[in-house]
């Protein structure tokens, strides 16, 4: 599994800006920070995050636990946290199938015969 791809952006106005979605590391933790305080949002928490960088430039990042995006709020970025969200959704662990409850009933077991 490749944890970055990088495809031509269609998010800027600029269109020689490259989007990079990534797997968060510890050293965006100040410019995740200042993406929060962008967006009006609470610190983001420790967990595995994904994140969308237009040329460069950390714009959205996405909890792969499900918890809320957060985005640059002056930018264009309703496409890149849907980006994210498929990404999440892509890397999530298949569902686990329910055991079924109910089929073929054990035949019963005979009483031990008795030493008289």
């Amino acid at each position: 599994m490749n944890a970055t791809a990088t495809t031509p952006s269609n998010t800027s106005l600029d269109p020689l800006e490259t989007l990079t979605i990534r797997m968060a590391l510890s050293a965006d933790a100040e410019a995740l920070g200042h993406l929060a305080e962008l967006d009006s949002a609470p610190p983001p928490r420790a967990v595995p995050m994904l994140v969308a960088e237009v040329g460069g430039e950390l714009r959205a990042a996405v909890p792969l636990d499900g918890g809320p995006a957060i985005a640059d709020p002056f930018r264009r970025t309703v496409e890149l946290v849907a980006i994210l969200a498929e990404r999440t959704r892509q890397l999530a662990p298949p569902p686990r199938r329910a055991v079924r409850r109910w089929g073929l009933v054990p035949a019963p077991r005979p009483a031990p015969a008795s030493h008289a």
